[in-house]
């Protein structure tokens, strides 16, 4: 299952510490940012993905993101 969010993210440095972040929600998981897209995506691949809790997370971290349709 793989999940892509639009995201507000602009810095390396935030997107490392949200993905260090989401490991802890998702320890088996792949995770990652493409900040050099314009909607700055993040790609989470797993077998089970918990859309809320992603966004919470993010938003936690005083982020914004939304599943990329």
């Amino acid at each position: 299952m793989v999940e892509v969010f639009k995201t507000d993210v602009k810095q390396r440095k935030q997107a490392t510490g949200l993905v260090t972040a989401l490991l802890q929600a998702f320890p088996m998981h792949c995770i990652s940012f493409d900040l050099d897209d314009c909607d700055r995506i993040l790609r989470i691949e797993g077998n089970s993905i918990c859309v809320t809790t992603i966004t919470q997370v993010l938003n936690l971290q005083g982020f914004n993101c939304e599943v990329l349709e």
